[in-house]
């Protein structure tokens, strides 16, 4: 059975991963775009599927807002959707320290306009893509999807906040959606402010790179068509009003991940930067989830994590066009001076 997926946030590092999986996979699937092309959304990340013959005739793009009801509901007329993954949000956690307001626009409001619109038009599903943020922190065991939400940064309240008015549309409305909650990705395309594309970028310029405190920071690792498959997975055999984890048990601590970088682009350990955390008792020392409920499903990861750190290393390595471009922007380098300029100096 063939579908039109909107897509919002596709032209961003998980979703146009996912808009690739899709293509791939489901021959006779559409996929419609809706992204802002904000700072970290690029046309660059989707022009490959646009030119390919193979997959340009079932892709469709519009710049615009998921806050913006007129854009939404006019792209779902006008496409024949019946489906909305959402990947479309304010992202990081440094930035949302700055600009907690564009936050809450985006990832709690943008998210009921999209609800709204799935309840108006009468579609069959929409999927949530959310983090494991939303839990806080643990120093042992795992989450679970019904343990508490407790948020500790602005961009994790917001994203908390977007969950919420799922699971208000689902009880009130019937509507039919569900969430996911995935550990930090890694993997091609993904923006350069975020740990692995920021110090991959910087080391290969022979940088100095910023680690917060001791590096002693865990983070649950998934490589991006993991987590699309998951989400897939959850797209087709989901239970509506159900939240999904997506982790790979694949914990490491920021330092892990700094050596297996060092070592990868063969780089001294004295570019390493220690550097205060600006985010204080707000940067969680750990998450780590529990995903038997989606692996109930049939879902498990498929890729192994040093192989695919290599391959993501190297895309870096051999797309430094793409990152390049960005990176000279006066946005990006305004963000990386008013962050970490004080201690990185002139390298900056």
């Amino acid at each position: 059975m063939s579908k039109t997926i909107l897509v919002t946030g596709g032209a961003g590092f998980i979703g146009s991963n996912y808009c690739r999986y899709v293509l791939q996979k489901y021959p006779d699937y559409r996929v419609v775009i809706l992204d802002a092309l904000t700072y970290a959304g690029n046309l660059s990340t989707i022009a490959d599927m646009q030119n390919d013959p193979a997959t340009s005739e079932r892709v469709r793009f519009y710049p615009g807002k998921i806050q913006d009801e007129t854009v939404v509901n006019g792209i779902i007329e006008a496409e024949q959707v019946d489906t909305i993954v959402n990947f479309a949000a304010e992202s990081h956690n440094d930035r949302s320290i700055l600009e907690p307001g564009s936050f809450i626009q985006t990832d709690v409001y943008g998210v009921y306009v999209l609800l709204d619109a799935v309840k108006r038009h009468g579609l069959t599903r929409m999927v949530h893509v959310s983090t494991d943020e939303v839990y806080g922190t643990i120093d042992n065991g795992q989450f679970t999807e019904k343990s508490p939400i407790e948020p500790n940064t602005p961009y994790s309240a917001a994203k908390a906040g977007g969950e919420m008015q799922v699971r208000a549309h689902v009880i009130t409305y019937g509507t039919p959606a569900i969430i996911t909650r995935c550990g930090n990705n890694y993997g091609a395309y993904q923006y350069p402010e975020k740990l692995i594309p920021f110090f991959v970028t910087r080391l290969l310029d022979n940088k100095k790179v910023p680690l917060y405190g001791a590096g002693n920071q865990v983070r649950d690792w998934v490589y991006v068509l993991d987590h699309c498959a998951g989400i897939d997975k959850v797209l087709h055999e989901g239970t509506i009003g159900e939240a999904y984890n997506i982790g790979s048990e694949g914990e490491r601590t920021n330092l892990e991940i700094t050596h297996a970088l060092l070592r990868l682009l063969n780089r001294p350990e004295s570019l390493i930067k220690t550097i205060p955390d600006p985010r204080g008792g707000a940067h969680d020392k750990r998450y780590s989830v529990n995903a038997d409920k989606l692996r109930a499903l049939g879902w498990k990861p498929a890729y192994d994590f040093d192989t695919t750190l290599e391959q993501t290393v190297r895309w870096y390595a051999d797309n430094q066009s793409w990152w390049r471009e960005i990176t000279a922007k006066p946005d990006y380098q305004a963000f990386i001076a008013r962050f970490y300029g004080r201690y990185l100096g002139e390298d900056l």
